[in-house]
């Protein structure tokens, strides 16, 4: 089960290139594996063109020792950690520096919700956390910026599937890594497009309430319809 996972969080890494989410190194993905207590990760400063699951990390989600491999796991592994044990309905993180996104997190903006493209997301516009105090950084910086997307999402993960970190990136989450990268491609979209809008036009209203919750819910609510059955 855990070689399983290892290859699910490095395909998910390798489409954060492929979606063109990341430059260089900037970025991760993770997953867990609940039963057996531990998270996969890309492990820190690795390449992703010549990524392979020797470069995927094994942690335990209890202590954040590493378990497995002879890499350092990413940096933000204590993020990843944090939001795992508030999340208990969270199977996969990405945390990226895309261009969009971050602009709106360099900007301390949370991203409007303009259109329907968004309301397939979320039916709330994408929050940005608090500010990190100067203690915080100092003492834990990863694990307080954990704590403050916790804060941001009010503890509705699920509706709220992303965040935004001031002046930092975005992480997102889903049930799977692989969920959770294709909320990543989302919010960059949606990103990109509420920029643009806002370029249009810099008084541009939120989408009306009653498309918002019909494109919602069509694709999450109780009775959805969105995709096959």
């Amino acid at each position: 089960m855990l070689d399983e996972l290892r290859a699910r969080v490095l395909a998910a890494n390798l489409a954060l290139p492929e979606n063109h989410l990341v430059k260089l190194t900037w970025g991760n993905v993770s997953g867990v594996d609940r039963e057996a207590g531990m998270i996969a990760i890309k492990a820190s400063g690795v390449s992703y063109a010549a990524m392979t699951t020797d470069d995927v990390v094994l942690v335990s989600l209890d202590t954040g020792e590493v378990v497995h491999g002879d890499r350092r796991p990413s940096t933000d592994t204590p993020t990843h950690l944090v939001l795992y044990r508030e999340f208990q309905s969270v199977g996969g993180i990405v945390h990226t520096h895309s261009t969009w996104a971050t602009a709106w997190a360099q900007a301390n903006r949370e991203i409007p919700l303009l259109g329907t493209t968004h309301a397939d997301l979320t039916a709330d516009p994408i929050p940005l956390a608090r500010a990190l105090t100067s203690a915080e950084v100092a003492d834990g910086y990863e694990e307080a910026t954990g704590r403050i997307l916790i804060e941001a999402v009010d503890g509705r993960p699920d509706e709220r599937p992303c965040a935004l970190v001031p002046g930092h990136g975005v992480f997102c989450w889903g049930p799977t890594p692989h969920r959770a990268v294709e909320n990543a491609v989302t919010v960059e979209e949606v990103a990109r497009l509420a920029l643009l809008t806002t370029v249009l036009d810099p008084k541009a209203r939120p989408l009306d309430d009653v498309v918002r919750d019909k494109h919602h819910e069509r694709k999450h609510g109780p009775h959805s319809y969105y995709g096959q059955p």
